[in-house]
């Protein structure tokens, strides 16, 4: 999404906007975060059982058109079961209840450090776990800043942006009571700046792979609707490198999402570290 032609940031991006410009554009895009992304997510949703299920030990079971995988057993942590990108169905629940687990974004920016949520959201961590240990995450950009609501969004392989077809499968709403409402669902979350937090549609249950990190304080406009899912968060250091992303912000007409970054942003790996206690 970024201009081929590189140009210098500006000033920070939170001074490139008038008070009225930045609280238009947020709610603009605060319903792009929730209709749009129904594109990607919903579409694809397995036909069977996307409970998971338990495992047997064994591999990845290639179906006979070769376009989705049935995960037969949790992929290690170093990444040898291969990139897998399209699921038939969810994968299995494969965290240890012993173990805290830490997302490591290695960026063209920086590293960000993420220890996940296991108590409060242990399937959407599992989840999230499970496709970085596929190398879901390897390679994407960081395709989406968006300052007046300070989130950077990305999981997206297949296409690099919000239209992307997901991973084959959506995952069930957690962490609390949800309601549906004219706008689509309420939610019981809160937000704050150096969150890890899921991307969805507007109906139930309809988040999948993509994320967004929270870089402001901007990202409180979100509290009206509290239904996208933290299920992480990061340190100073990780929430510097996001400050930093987000000042590479520049308006572009000619973007789907109003602008982009002076230069591409890419996840270069998710490592999940996986720690006793």
């Amino acid at each position: 999404m970024a201009d081929k032609i590189r140009r210098p940031a500006g000033p920070p991006a939170a001074e490139r906007f008038s008070t009225r410009t930045r609280v238009l554009a947020g709610l603009l895009a605060f319903v792009m975060l929730g209709s749009l992304v129904t594109v990607t997510v919903m579409g694809f949703v397995a036909d069977g059982d996307d409970s998971g299920g338990t495992t047997e030990a064994g591999t990845a079971q290639v179906t006979p058109a070769a376009t989705t995988v049935v995960a037969t057993e949790c992929p290690p942590h170093d990444k040898t079961a291969g990139q897998v990108l399209l699921f038939e169905h969810q994968p299995p629940f494969c965290l240890d209840a012993s173990s805290t687990y830490t997302a490591v974004f290695d960026t063209t920016e920086g590293e960000i450090k993420v220890v996940l949520d296991t108590a409060r959201t242990p399937n959407t961590a599992n989840n999230f776990v499970v496709l970085a240990d596929y190398g879901y995450y390897d390679d994407t950009l960081l395709f989406r800043l968006d300052p007046t609501i300070a989130i950077i969004q990305g999981g997206a392989p297949h296409t690099n942006d919000w239209s992307d077809r997901g991973p084959g499968y959506t995952i069930a709403d957690e962490g609390g009571l949800f309601r549906r409402s004219n706008n689509g669902m309420l939610g019981p979350f809160t937000y704050e700046p150096g969150q890890l937090i899921m991307a969805r549609s507007a109906g139930p249950n309809s988040s999948g792979a993509q994320f967004f990190f929270s870089s402001g304080p901007e990202v409180g406009r979100l509290d009206g609707q509290g239904s996208y899912i933290v299920f992480g968060n990061t340190d100073a250091a990780g929430l510097a490198v996001l400050e930093q992303i987000m000042d590479l912000y520049e308006l572009d007409p000619s973007s789907p999402y109003g602008g982009g970054p002076t230069r591409e942003v890419t996840v270069r790996t998710v490592t999940i570290v996986a720690t006793d206690g």
